[in-house]
């Protein structure tokens, strides 16, 4: 059978600048990464065969749109590289009912078998497109016209309830990071909150802010997947509280979901899809909506995005709107719990990571020395160790060892009983940094690096 030369994906190859054996050893890469073994085989003669023509099947499609997308720093679909298939291959599924979505990723994030290959799904650049206008506006209706299926009917206490357990669990993240009592937020989140959200509501009022209260425990599960280093699964997590957030109509709750993403694709290097993350966190009401202190929070992390694209001017402008909302924050504010984490501390670590991120070591040093010196330790222990981690590498990349190591067994003291894959991540970079003086005999770094390696069998 004769088939016709896929020009659009060789395009899409010669644009990324790779051969068709480095397009095979990258797709085989992702493949396994999404857990589809049956494709980490896949060789140079294959991309030969679909450039000529033939249509990859099952999940290669969907894969190829990731490896390019990765490649090429934006979203790839499979129309643009000239597949057929009608899986949606690279899509985000927007059309898909939250409801269901809720109880099947909650059901397979707590069946260990199940969840080894949920947990083994690829974080997707190409899942990060998000819907039109369109789908937007008609959320709120759409989850109205749901048929209810549970005979339960939530009034404004159960929302109360809902608010209740988000702010332990978010409390409950700070002190001990995202890989402690997850499985608990995944429980109440697939039984009592889909019970609620699959019910009837005593006003459309309760309907509204049940699903926000919904989206943010939601939210809340991407965000403690995401600290625990499990980004796939944390992408899932997200994509379904935005979609939660439509539904509810809430823009700043959606600009909140928006930001965490932006941060997590800016901590992934994915600085395209960061900063078109940001940017839609600020669009359509999510930020002129917020309260000062939640809009404090989408920008700085907009900061962040603009920094990594090296968007200098951009970013410090961006870092002087955030701090000038933060000031506007007051006591007493009418503004969302979700937000209680963000204050001086929160946006100096921020504002040092941009500030680190733009080449400015001795500013970012400052900033990081701010956050640790206003942190409340015992309610933030989490990121208290993280920053000082940060700190101890900007330390180090100026010349300041001595500095550096006396910041580092902070850092290491501040973890304990913390469960944190980024927290994890700072003592791997911290070994790094220490290797060079390790090998030359220096005792001091050869001291603090068993030390590091001692913590890194309990901090993850």
């Amino acid at each position: 059978m004769a088939h016709t030369r896929n020009t659009r994906l060789a395009a899409a190859i010669r644009e990324a600048g790779w051969s068709q054996e480095q397009t095979a050893q990258r797709f085989a890469r992702v493949a396994r990464e999404s857990g589809a073994a049956e494709l980490a085989g896949t060789t140079r003669s294959h991309i030969n065969q679909w450039v000529r023509g033939v249509q990859p099947s099952g999940k290669a499609p969907r894969i190829l749109c990731e490896t390019l997308s990765r490649g090429l720093g934006r979203v790839v679909t499979p129309a643009e590289i000239g597949l057929t298939t009608s899986g949606g291959a690279g899509q985000a599924p927007w059309s898909a009912d939250p409801l269901s979505a809720l109880t099947d990723v909650g059901g397979k994030d707590l069946d260990m078998e199940r969840r080894q290959i949920l947990a083994g799904t690829a974080y997707s650049v190409a899942a990060l497109a998000l819907p039109d206008a369109t789908w937007w506006e008609q959320a709120p209706q759409r989850a109205r016209e749901r048929r209810p299926v549970s005979p339960r009917t939530a009034d404004a206490a159960d929302v109360d309830s809902v608010r209740e357990m988000a702010a332990f669990f978010s409390r409950r993240d700070q002190r001990r990071g995202g890989a402690d009592g997850r499985a608990a937020l995944v429980a109440y989140l697939r039984t009592d909150i889909a019970t609620y959200l699959s019910g009837r509501f005593t006003t459309e009022q309760v309907r509204q802010k049940m699903f926000t209260a919904a989206g943010e425990m939601t939210y809340l599960a991407g965000w403690t997947a995401f600290d625990a280093s499990e980004h796939g699964l944390a992408q899932r997590y997200f994509t379904l509280a935005l979609r939660l957030a439509a539904e509810a109509d809430d823009a700043p709750l959606a600009g909140h979901i928006l930001r965490a993403m932006a941060h997590q694709a800016v901590d992934l290097q994915h600085t395209r899809a960061a900063v078109d993350l940001a940017d839609a966190s600020l669009q359509q009401g999510r930020y002129t909506q917020a309260s000062a202190r939640e809009k404090a929070l989408l920008g700085v992390v907009h900061a962040r995005g603009l920094a990594a694209a090296g968007r200098k001017k951009d970013a410090l402008d961006a870092l002087l709107r955030a701090e000038g909302d933060l000031t506007n924050a007051r006591s007493g504010d009418d503004e969302p719990g979700r937000v209680w984490f963000f204050a001086e501390a929160s946006l100096a670590h921020e504002t040092a990571c941009t500030l680190r991120d733009l080449g400015d070591l001795a500013a970012a040093e400052r900033e990081f020395q701010r956050s640790v010196r206003t942190r409340r330790q015992q309610t933030f222990a989490r990121t208290h160790s993280v920053t000082l981690g940060y700190l101890g590498a900007v330390q180090a990349r100026q010349g300041s060892l001595e500095a550096a190591c006396s910041t580092w067994h902070q850092a290491l003291d501040a973890m304990g009983g913390i469960h944190s894959g980024r927290a994890r991540q700072t003592v791997v970079q911290m070994r790094r940094a220490l290797s060079p003086f390790r090998g030359r005999g220096d005792s001091t770094a050869a001291a603090l690096d068993a030390r590091a390696r001692a913590a890194l069998g309990r901090v993850g």
